[in-house]
């Protein structure tokens, strides 16, 4: 049967009928027994505003944030005489490891820059009130707490307005505390590692100036630099409930944020809830039916809705993008985890990872702005540290991604900025736009390579090198941790910019430069591989134990300069590392290695291994509320590491890594459940995007494909390997003389906004 396709979300509905109810309403979080702790809290935000529900009402709190509250001051170290890298190569050169670590290291420990906390609401709901049960509903962004005296409290962040909501059913009398954050004094602490700075107060800023009205409460805070940030809440019983509403505003945006704050606190309370709560019902359920799943592992299928929530509460295009800790910063009197800031070396590229295939350019597109308008600080940096031309962007970063130290092995590598045009390109092939190759990703990449070709040496065999190379976090911040000769991880990012720098020069008809980045290209050493076929650290040395960061791995993902469709041999290459991977065991993986490994398992087309490592994260390295606390905390000794701070990397790479499970498209032609378990009869999904621009739904029943639906935003040919394992099938949306054979691949000739429908035949 061929006809027309009559339109996208015709099918949609048909597609999705087989599910009762979506996965963002059937999965909520629901807990019986109070969160007593800021990092088991309810996350609730809309990328510039965040809060954390938790507490079991004596008191019930709710921690405020704002993505764009920074400590800003500067590295004073690195404004100094010894701060260049010829310096930096010396002293690496002589052994002078104090001398490095005084320099780059030392800065970091103290307390600013840093990403800074908003304060809390705390509200005292009574005797009588005990808790009950809490549920965060992901289909609208509402924490619902209900308690034994009938009080019933909804906390919700509005999706579209800088503002907070709050509404108490209760007949009791309501008197909320407003607290500002301890960063008043100095603590007398001294600086204390990596991970933690110390107490807030080491910030020494002065107290707060606090105001108090009939029904509204509020504080102005100056921070350094005459920087200033104020929070209001204002509120009013009506009827049989008492209702709240709060925001923030900072003097980055006015010159009066007190009188900001209110008037936006004023505004939201004057809205009405019942009306305000179906906006924001509307806003979460366009931002799900941008794309969804359905997978028959209950606690896969769970993990990527809450995933994919905390995602669409933390990230807009309009606001900063995702830090280690997003709009959730730590409450708890001490300065967030490794100051909350931005970690170019793993943790915003993995925060990231999932916007494509599921189908959120825009948000993913919050974090490309921001690092194209910071690219002149960057590129002045790059002048005044390696006075070379072109750009390089520090690992570690501010808000205005500005170099604010730590182990300089990373914190200095040459090739970070590469990483970071990775997602470029990303989004490019993810959306095809012709604009943004031109004005965006070609400029940005380009000016990478201009960097990268000045840095490099030629080396006794006439490779281009590196004269310092480090691979994340491998030896740590020790003097080791330089590379003899150059690692994999920067060879990996190195061999990629210029294979790519080429090839969109020559899409953009630039022949000239791509032949210059060519020329490069064929200079570089091949990656490297032992005796036994899996991928060293470095051109003379394996990995020794186990770690952490999968640095090594990235030629293989997510890269994709090494991969399955290559053929036999980097298929061997793919086989040996994984079980050398294995031989060396996760006693040192932090949570975010497992959601990496899920993704390279499910790279290597292994569903059973792919699930056991995202089931492991999902089980092992989560709190309650299914933040990353990057420590085991199983007890099962999936890892040594025990701590647990929160971060979100390890979340959002695990959304990813169930995604290519369903769902690959690197290798130019679409694959429909590439890695999924044998076991897994029953798998569907919706809106999913491919590479090429294509919008994927796709059902599976009994365990064979029984539809595939594609949507061209473009009109490029696509290509799709056959799903159906030669069994027949009908297309609806094309004349069958559209689809041609190639190998094991159909090749559908799509014009721009049409769809299409693959449907197996049945019997």
């Amino acid at each position: 049967m061929v006809r027309k396709w009559m339109g996208l979300s015709i099918f949609f509905v048909s597609l999705w009928a087989m599910a009762e109810e979506p996965g963002y309403v059937r999965h909520q979080l629901v807990y019986e027994e109070p969160a007593m702790v800021w990092d088991e809290a309810f996350p609730l935000g809309n990328g510039l505003l965040g809060a954390l529900v938790w507490g079991d009402g004596h008191p019930l709190n709710i921690s405020l944030d704002r993505t764009d509250l920074w400590d800003l001051r500067p590295v004073p170290e690195f404004h100094s005489e010894e701060y260049s890298y010829e310096t930096m190569k010396q002293w690496v050169e002589e052994g002078r490891i104090e001398d490095l670590r005084r320099v780059y290291e030392e800065p970091y420990h103290r307390a600013g820059p840093t990403k800074i906390p908003a304060g809390r609401i705390e509200i005292g709901l009574g005797e009588g009130a005990d808790f009950e049960k809490g549920v965060l509903s992901l289909a609208d962004g509402v924490a619902t707490l209900t308690f034994s005296d009938g009080t019933r409290a909804q906390v919700w962040v509005d999706a579209t307005q800088t503002s907070g909501r709050i509404r108490i059913e209760t007949d009791k009398e309501i008197h909320p505390n407003l607290k500002a954050p301890a960063f008043g004094g100095a603590t007398g602490q001294k600086d204390g590692p990596a991970i933690s700075a110390g107490e807030l107060g080491k910030l020494g800023y002065d107290p707060p100036q606090e105001t108090t009205g009939e029904n509204s409460s509020a504080f102005l805070q100056e921070g350094w630099d005459e920087f200033k940030f104020a929070v209001a809440l204002t509120w009013e019983k009506e009827g049989g409930a008492w209702r709240g509403a709060w925001s923030i505003a900072t003097s980055r945006e006015t010159e009066d944020p007190l009188a900001l704050a209110k008037e936006r606190a004023k505004a939201g309370l004057a809205e009405d809830d019942t009306e305000n709560l179906k906006k924001q019902e509307a806003w979460w359920k366009d931002y799900w039916e941008e794309g969804l799943l359905s997978v028959p592992n209950e606690t896969l299928e769970r993990q990527w809705f809450l995933e994919m929530y905390k995602f669409g509460a933390a990230t807009r295009r309009d606001t900063p993008p995702i830090t280690l800790q997003g709009p959730w910063t730590a409450d708890d009197g001490k300065l967030p985890p490794w100051k909350g800031d931005y970690h170019h070396d793993l943790n915003t590229e993995l925060s990231y990872w999932p916007c494509y295939s599921a189908n959120r350019l825009e948000e993913g597109l919050g974090y490309i702005d921001w690092l194209w308008k910071t690219r002149d600080n960057c590129a002045d940096w790059t002048k005044r540290f390696y006075d070379l031309p072109g750009m390089n962007v520090p690992m570690t970063a501010d808000l205005e991604n500005s170099q604010i130290g730590g182990w300089h092995q990373y914190t200095h590598s040459g090739t970070t900025a590469c990483w970071l045009a990775h997602h470029f390109y990303l989004h490019w092939r993810y959306s095809m736009d012709r604009d943004f190759l031109k004005d965006r990703l070609y400029p940005y990449i380009s000016e990478i390579a201009i960097f990268l070709e000045s840095l490099m040496v030629e080396d006794k065999e006439g490779h281009l090198t590196l004269e310092l190379s480090s691979s994340p976090e491998i030896h740590d911040n020790k003097l080791e941790a330089w590379f003899k000769t150059i690692t994999n991880y920067d060879l990996a990012l190195i061999r990629w910019t210029f294979e790519k720098s080429a090839e969109l020069a020559t899409e953009l008809g630039i022949d000239d430069e791509a032949e210059r980045w060519l020329a490069i290209h064929k200079r570089l050493p091949e990656i490297a591989v032992s005796e036994e076929g899996f991928l060293l650290v470095s051109q003379d040395q394996a990995l020794e134990h186990s770690h952490r960061h999968h640095s090594h791995l990235m030629a293989y993902h997510p890269l994709g300069l090494i991969n399955w469709e290559n053929g036999e041999k980097d298929r061997r290459i793919i086989q040996a590392t994984m079980k050398e991977m294995d031989r060396l065991g996760t006693s040192q993986w932090c949570g975010y290695s497992f959601s990496w490994q899920g993704n390279l398992w499910a790279r290597a087309k292994n569903g059973e291994r792919a699930e056991k490592a995202l089931e492991i994260f999902a089980k092992a390295f989560c709190l309650r509320n299914s933040f990353h606390c990057n420590g085991d905390q199983s007890g099962e000794g999936y890892s040594n590491f025990t701590y647990r701070p929160f971060t979100l990397e390890g979340n959002f790479a695990f959304a990813a890594g169930v995604q290519e499970m369903l769902l690959q498209s690197y290798s130019g032609a679409i694959q429909i459940f590439p890695a999924i378990p044998e076991d897994w009869r029953d798998v569907s999904f919706k809106k999913l995007r491919a590479e090429g621009a294509f919008l994927v739904s796709a059902k599976r029943e009994d365990g064979k494909t029984t539809e595939v639906v594609i949507h061209s935003e473009t009109g490029s040919p696509c290509s799709l390997e056959n799903p159906f394992n030669g069994d027949e099938f009908e297309l609806e949306g094309k004349e069958p003389s559209s689809v041609t054979v190639d190998g094991d691949k159909l090749v559908i000739a799509m014009d721009k906004d049409q769809t299409v429908r693959l449907k197996r035949k049945a019997g």
